[in-house]
């Protein structure tokens, strides 16, 4: 099977690594890919938005699957385009990525389905700010209505900060402020049946011990060994499986991947939000755990078939993505630095720990950083403690000027704390 992968992040890379290991692949393509995805595939420079594009290179590939990555593509209706040519795509129609799309839509999808989540005001005025930031009080959390890329968000003591965001915003959801750890879970879905895969938490702020400003994410670990051994089970019935069903219900049946960002509270599971693709960097920990063959497992979901898909095989190791940033991530980062390292870590530490690039381009012989979060380096391992000293050990090989990275990813699960 020939498939063409969507995107040119370090989850696409993730993607491209897993389907290049498939021996159902016989040929992969990427567009537009990045630096590195193009040591496992074929790339091709298509904008990632324009539907009528990204269904011509189908076409023309041949591909018997497109896998869309982005959420952006997925909002502007790239897999009705690519559906439309009459070729299976991974990745939910315009009307169903909504969910992530428009975080009122969700919530309104959430209401309807009896979805635990947190109590929330929608709003378009100063007048209406006001008055949602007076009734749920400090922390303030305060989210963008439209995509933002992972950093939408702002959860402040400062209500004056809080304000200045949501006047910044068309339309803003202002909601109550959710304890607990956070964890992400994904299902893929062919809108009828759902297959969650393993848990993950990632980590949102950019500097050690949750400090610093909300970034796209800075790392994450696979497995959680101190979350509930029944959680999976809890979401699939109270969460991802209602979720499903109301859009499906709407005419607005969701096909693809189906990401829950939950709060493990005081009292009980709540939703966070929802993304309509892999998340990035949990992707990176997840995949490096799945033993079933990936392209099949997708196949499944974009002809409807999943019901039909074998149990998922999930290795025993613990796995650690930790994310290697540009200089001033991510208020205004600087690009152009030249990364080296790349070789040595290819060299020594693989294949337990390896590289996958996200903000990255060729430059002649050399491979230098071209976005915020620059590359991130994934490493599986016995137990989680093991996992990150060879995720730490590879990050330490890589040299990027004014890169950073936080030191502490899974450092407490390691621990036991």
């Amino acid at each position: 099977m020939k498939v063409l992968v969507i995107g040119g992040g370090a989850r696409e890379h993730a993607l491209c690594r897993s389907l290049s290991l498939d021996p159902d692949v016989s040929a992969l393509y990427c567009a537009p890919g990045n630096a590195g995805i193009a040591e496992v595939a074929e790339l091709y420079p298509v904008d990632a938005l324009d539907g009528a594009a990204v269904a011509r290179l189908a076409t023309e590939l041949e591909a018997g699957l497109v896998v869309v990555g982005p959420e952006a593509p997925l909002v502007a209706g790239v897999a009705d385009a690519v559906r439309e040519a009459g070729i299976p795509c991974f990745g939910p129609s315009e009307e169903a990525a909504q969910l992530e799309g428009s975080k009122a839509f969700a919530k309104d999808v959430m209401a309807a389905a009896n979805v635990p989540t947190a109590r929330s005001y929608v709003c378009t005025t100063a007048e209406e700010i006001d008055t949602a930031l007076d009734a749920f009080g400090a922390p303030y959390v305060v989210k963008d209505d439209g995509l933002a890329a992972g950093k939408g968000v702002v959860v402040t003591d400062d209500v004056d900060q809080a304000r200045q965001h949501a006047l910044a915003c068309d339309r803003v959801v202002i909601e109550e402020f959710l304890d607990g750890p956070e964890v992400s879970l994904f299902a893929i879905t062919d809108g009828v049946t759902v297959l969650p895969l393993q848990p993950a938490q990632d980590f949102k702020r950019a500097l050690d011990n949750d400090e610093g400003p909300n970034t796209g994410g800075m790392g994450a670990y696979s497995p959680l060994p101190w979350a509930d051994p029944k959680l999976v089970d809890e979401v699939m019935e109270s969460v991802l499986q209602p979720t499903v069903d109301e859009l499906r219900r709407r005419g607005t049946p969701f096909s693809g991947l189906l990401y829950a960002g939950l709060a493990i509270t005081s009292r009980g599971v709540r939703v966070i939000e929802f993304n309509a693709r892999f998340g990035d960097p949990e992707t990176q920990v997840v995949l490096a755990r799945l033993r079933t063959p990936l392209a099949g497992v997708l196949l499944h979901a974009a002809n409807g078939t999943l019901e039909a898909q074998p149990s998922l095989v999930w290795r025993d190791d613990a796995a650690v993505t930790v994310v290697v940033a540009s200089h001033n991530y991510p208020e205004t980062p600087r690009t152009g630095d030249p990364i080296e390292g790349l070789d040595e870590v290819a060299a020594q530490d693989a294949p337990d720990a390896y590289v996958l690039h996200a903000g990255t381009r060729r430059d002649g012989d050399a491979i230098v950083s071209a976005g915020g979060r620059v590359l991130s380096v994934t490493a599986t391992g016995s137990d989680l403690a093991h996992a990150r000293e060879r995720a730490y050990a590879a990050v330490s090989r890589i040299r990027l000027e004014g890169g950073q990275h936080r030191t502490d990813i899974a450092a407490k699960a390691a621990a036991g704390a």
